[in-house]
């Protein structure tokens, strides 16, 4: 495995789990464990900062992700590692097929991109993580863990889409990525304000949709798709990004009813999200099965590592 990138969780399925499967549980025990002072005041320090510099810097919600727990397990995978998924071969997509499948459970709390910068990005991370393993066995105890999503995206010709992300970006600047970005609890509760949103104003089937849904606009906005043209989206496993203290990722495979020729037109025309790219660049499948031992692979920032492996483990049940 790639030293920047972990499975949390694999599907057991071949397929992917549709949104149906996917249910979640909201409770303030999977919040970020508070520092001792002075450490948590240090955050709120380094953000006044931060905004002085960048005035423009907002402090949104973020969905913060504690553990998985699959259907029918009775332990919950959160800071260990779990690659664990049936054999068998692939099937059509049917509906039957996908209900065969068992789900998972996902357990969320609030954070913001305020601590996530003062925990997984900071230059403390490491400290953090050692600190909460020795104080409660869970080594992103006092990590924010904000949910991001990122999406397998195939064409109708059977071509794969990465984005080469703008030098302009904050993380991984220039390298390849897949579409993605992160859940929004404010879509959950639109008629709240950011700064009053808590878990009680969210309800989990409507959390879950936002988690489903948010790809496909992350899709639509950055490569400039419409979501008539973009099939449901499977759930193929969650990843970590080791490059920011284990950040997890929610990824995602998606079928565009467009070939690679049109998506690539409409990607010229640009999208909303169009400043965060400056390249589409389309993947053969032949060449994304044998893309971890090309220099390609140096290429990919590790979100797009994370939602690569996942493709390769689910769909093409390679380990």
């Amino acid at each position: 495995m790639d030293p920047e990138i972990s499975i949390l969780y694999c599907s057991p399925t071949p397929l992917g789990i549709p949104q149906q499967k996917v249910h979640v549980q909201l409770s303030p025990l999977y919040q970020r464990r508070r520092l001792p002072p002075p450490l948590e005041e240090r955050i709120l320090v380094d953000w006044e900062e931060r905004q002085r510099k960048q005035p423009w810097v907002f402090n949104g919600a973020k969905f913060r992700l504690h553990s998985v727990l699959p259907e029918g397990d009775k332990k919950e995978t959160g800071n260990k590692e779990s690659t664990k998924r049936d054999g068998g071969e692939e099937r059509g997509e049917s509906e039957a097929t996908l209900d065969e499948g068992r789900g998972l459970t996902l357990h969320l709390a609030l954070t913001c991109y305020r601590d996530f910068l003062g925990t997984n990005w900071s230059g403390e991370a490491h400290a953090l993580q050692e600190r909460g393993g020795q104080e409660f066995g869970d080594t992103q105890a006092y990590l924010a863990q904000p949910l991001g999503v990122g999406a397998a995206l195939q064409c109708k010709d059977g071509r794969f889409v990465m984005l080469r992300r703008s030098h302009r970006v904050g993380e991984a600047p220039g390298l390849l990525d897949v579409p993605g970005g992160h859940p929004e609890p404010k879509a959950v509760a639109p008629n709240v304000p950011e700064e009053e949103l808590s878990l009680e104003v969210l309800k989990p089937e409507l959390v879950i949709r936002e988690l489903f849904s948010s790809i496909l606009a992350e899709i639509r906005d950055e490569v400039n798709l419409p979501l008539s043209t973009l099939s449901e989206p499977l759930l193929l496993g969650i990843a970590r990004n080791h490059t920011s203290a284990g950040r997890p990722s929610a990824e995602f495979y998606v079928k565009c009813s467009l070939t690679s020729e049109d998506v690539k037109e409409r990607y010229l025309q640009g999208g909303p999200e169009a400043h965060e790219s400056t390249e589409i660049i389309f993947l053969e499948k032949e060449d994304l099965l044998t893309i971890e031992n090309s220099e390609m692979w140096k290429e990919l920032c590790p979100s797009a590592k994370g939602c690569v492996k996942l493709y390769l483990m689910v769909r093409e049940q390679k380990s």
